[in-house]
C-alpha cells in the first residue's frame, strides 16, 4: 500500500508543469550519460538505491551513507572527435547528511577557423564543464530520502562564453524489504547568468521525471522503468513528412488505427526500461531499452539495434569497473567505462 501512495503523490506533482524539450535549450551536455552502468541501462536511472556514486548525478536523492568516501571516474569517446567525463567524491557526516562533489565537462576538439570568404586563419576549441555539489538526508523513519545538487554551468565556444546556474532536485523512498524503491526528480532547473550573446538568454534541458525499481525476490532480476518528460505528451519533433504519422484521404478506418498506433508509441517515447542480471554481488549484466532513441535515430529500412543498450559490472578485489554501449544508430556505438572504488578500503589496508 505504502508504494501505490508514494507513487500516486509523484504523479500529483509533476501533473500541472510545463517546460522545454529537446532542440531548445543550452547546456544539453548535461543530459548526457556518465556512467557505463546507467548508459547500459536505456541512458536514465532515477531508482536503483544501492552504493553506487556514479547513480547520484541521475538523482541526488541516491546519495546516502553508503557511498561515502567512494570515488568514481567515467570517460566517454565520443563520436566525431568529442569526449567526456565525470568523477565524483562522497563524504557521509552523522548530523549533516551526506555531502558529494563532482566535475562534468565535456570537450568538443579543435575546429578550423576560417573568414566568411574561406580564408582558413587557424583553429579553436569548444568546451564546456559543470561543478556538482551533492546533499542528501534521510526522512521519514528512513524511507525516503531527499537530495539536491547545485551546478555552477561554463561554456565557451570559440569566443562566444555563457555562465549559468541549475540544480537537481529528488526523492527516492525504499520499502522495508529494499525490493522496490522510487524516484521523482527535478532536473536542470535554473538559467543562464550570462549568455552567450548580449540579451538572447536561452532555457536549460528541464525534465521532470519517475522511476520505479524492482527486485524479484526469488529470482537474480532487477527490474526498472523510468518516465521522463512528464510536462510534454507529444515527444515527436514534426508530424509532417514523418513515416511514422501517415493519413489516407477520406478512409477513416486507416486513420484510426494510425491514430491508434501514433498514441501509443508517443507514450512509449516517454519511458526507458532496464533490466539487471544479478548472478552474484560481483557481476552484474545490463541491458535497456530506450524507445525515443530508437524513434528518432534509427534507419527505418534497417532499424537494427538501434535504442538497445548492453553492458557489465564486475568486482575486482577493491575496484569495481563497469562497461557500456549505448547502441545510437546504425553508423555506431558509444561506448562507456567507470571505475568505482572506496577510498576507505585502502586506508584500511595501510592501518
Amino acid at each position: 500500500m505504502k508504494r501505490i501512495i508514494v507513487v500516486c503523490i509523484f504523479i500529483h506533482i509533476i501533473t500541472s508543469l510545463h517546460a522545454q524539450v529537446g532542440g531548445s535549450a543550452t547546456y544539453t551536455f548535461l543530459k548526457l550519460t556518465n556512467s557505463a552502468r546507467i548508459a547500459a541501462l536505456g541512458g536514465e536511472n532515477i531508482s536503483i538505491n544501492d552504493s553506487d556514486l556514479n547513480l547520484v548525478y541521475h538523482n541526488p536523492a541516491l546519495l546516502s551513507a553508503a557511498t561515502s568516501d567512494n570515488l568514481v571516474i567515467n570517460y566517454v569517446n565520443y563520436f566525431a572527435g568529442i569526449n567526456y567525463g565525470y568523477a565524483a567524491y562522497a563524504r557521509s557526516f552523522d548530523k549533516a547528511g551526506t555531502f558529494a562533489t563532482g566535475i562534468h565537462y565535456i570537450n568538443y576538439g579543435k575546429f578550423i577557423k576560417a573568414e566568411a570568404t574561406g580564408e582558413i586563419t587557424g583553429e579553436f576549441k569548444a568546451f564546456e564543464l559543470a561543478l556538482n555539489i551533492f546533499w542528501s538526508k534521510p526522512l521519514w523513519d528512513s524511507l525516503i530520502t531527499a537530495g539536491v545538487n547545485f551546478k555552477p554551468i561554463y561554456s565557451q565556444m570559440e569566443t562566444y562564453k555563457s555562465f549559468g546556474l541549475a540544480f537537481d532536485a529528488g526523492l527516492n523512498y525504499v520499502a522495508d524489504n529494499e525490493l522496490f524503491s522510487a524516484s521523482l526528480v527535478f532536473r536542470n532547473v535554473g538559467a543562464q547568468v550570462k549568455p552567450y550573446v548580449e540579451g538572447n538568454y536561452e532555457p536549460l534541458p528541464f525534465d521532470i521525471q519517475i522511476g520505479i525499481t524492482q527486485k524479484l525476490q526469488h529470482a537474480p532480476f532487477r527490474l526498472s522503468l523510468l518516465l521522463h518528460h512528464l510536462y510534454k505528451w507529444d515527444l515527436t519533433y514534426n508530424k509532417n513528412g514523418n513515416l511514422a504519422y501517415t493519413s489516407v484521404p477520406g478512409n477513416s478506418e486507416i486513420n484510426s488505427k494510425e491514430d491508434k498506433f501514433n498514441v501509443a508509441d508517443n507514450m512509449f517515447r516517454h519511458t526507458i526500461l532496464g533490466v539487471e542480471f544479478l548472478p552474484s554481488k560481483n557481476f552484474i549484466v545490463m541491458i535497456g531499452y530506450n524507445h525515443q532513441r530508437r524513434k528518432e535515430l534509427m534507419v527505418p529500412t534497417r532499424p537494427f539495434l538501434v535504442g538497445y543498450s548492453w553492458g557489465f559490472y564486475i568486482k575486482i578485489s577493491k575496484l569495481r569497473l563497469s562497461f557500456g554501449q549505448s547502441i545510437y544508430h546504425l553508423a555506431g556505438a558509444s561506448n562507456h567505462f567507470s571505475l568505482n572504488f572506496n577510498l576507505g578500503d585502502f586506508y584500511k589496508k595501510a592501518n
